[in-house]
């Protein structure tokens, strides 16, 4: 007697990422609320410079989940994760921490080259998941083409 594990590969797999979604969706509101609650601290700090940094912070770690819950979506809607997505959530997650070290004035010069190499890098594997999603559609589409004319 042979088992197909296949289908409750699926759904254990469809619950996980289920369990993520709303656990991303939970976490972007609460982001979204203490943004609005350091919003408050910017009023009350003497230094506008240290609430400014908070605030930056916050936002570009939502962009970070935003970036997680558009890849968790797509895979609900695919069945597949796409790489533009990951890689857009790895390059905004660079960005973050090259801003906020930037901004609190405490990077190194070799560290700053080493994260633009891997902005460089992750840069380069963009272009290259967007080229590669360009010629799957056309092969796609011109497949279709193909078996509607014969």
């Amino acid at each position: 007697m042979k088992f197909n594990f296949m289908p409750l590969f699926d759904r254990v797999v469809s619950v996980v990422f289920g369990v993520m979604m709303v656990v991303i969706v939970i976490a972007l509101i609460m982001g979204v609320l203490s943004l609005v609650l350091d919003m408050g601290h910017l009023w009350a700090e003497k230094k506008l410079r240290d609430g400014y940094h908070l605030v930056i912070s916050d936002l570009l770690t939502l962009f970070i989940m935003i970036e997680l819950l558009r890849s968790i979506v797509e895979y609900f809607s695919t069945k597949r994760l796409r790489m533009t997505f990951i890689v857009d959530a790895a390059i905004v997650f660079v960005l973050r921490e090259v801003m906020i070290k930037l901004f609190e004035h405490k990077i190194q010069p070799d560290e700053l080259y080493a994260m633009s190499a891997l902005l460089l890098v992750l840069a380069v594997l963009r272009i290259g998941c967007v080229l590669l999603y360009q010629r799957d559609t056309q092969l796609d589409h011109e497949m279709k083409v193909k078996n509607q004319d014969d």
